[in-house]
């Protein structure tokens, strides 16, 4: 199965694929060997980092778009946001830290960083998106949207199935 096969076969909130623009400003980074990592990784309850992440960029470009911001750098960010590469559930056993909440968005940066170009809204985007626990608020409008979208996907793909 190819990798554009599995992602079209996952399950995130809305269809990405009919959106030609959304595909079009992330295509990249969505068939970047790097970003499919992110599957083999479980962010939380059953979902994987990657649908996590496709997810916090979707329902941030569709925000953004609507109100007129930097769509295209709240996709590119919102994909990138978790791109830590580890799986945090043993983060504390491998490490010793127990603070993977503070310290994952400088992991996400320094991976994103190394394999894409970033603008200045998506470096926000990736360092803040856990603000307040990122002491340093959010500079940018698009990285807020980001920050509390990440928070709404978040609560969904945790307490949304037992609802369901």
């Amino acid at each position: 199965m190819s990798m554009l096969q599995f992602m079209y076969e996952q399950k995130f909130l809305y269809n990405i694929w009919e959106d030609e623009e959304y595909i079009g400003c992330t295509r990249d980074i969505l068939n970047h060997e790097q970003f499919h990592r992110l599957k083999d990784y479980i962010q939380h309850g059953e979902t994987t980092c990657l649908v996590h992440s496709v997810n916090v960029s979707y329902q941030s470009y569709l925000y953004c778009r609507k109100h007129r911001m930097d769509w295209r750098s709240a996709a590119r960010g919102g994909l990138l946001h978790d791109l830590f590469l580890y799986d945090w559930h043993d983060h504390f056993k491998e490490t010793g830290s127990r603070f993977h909440g503070f310290t994952h968005p400088k992991s996400a940066f320094k991976n994103a960083d190394q394999f894409f170009h970033l603008n200045k809204v998506e470096k926000d985007i990736i360092l803040k998106h856990m603000w307040p626990l990122t002491i340093i608020p959010p500079k940018y409008k698009e990285s807020v949207v980001v920050c509390m979208m990440d928070k709404y996907c978040s609560t969904m793909e945790t307490v949304g199935p037992r609802l369901a």
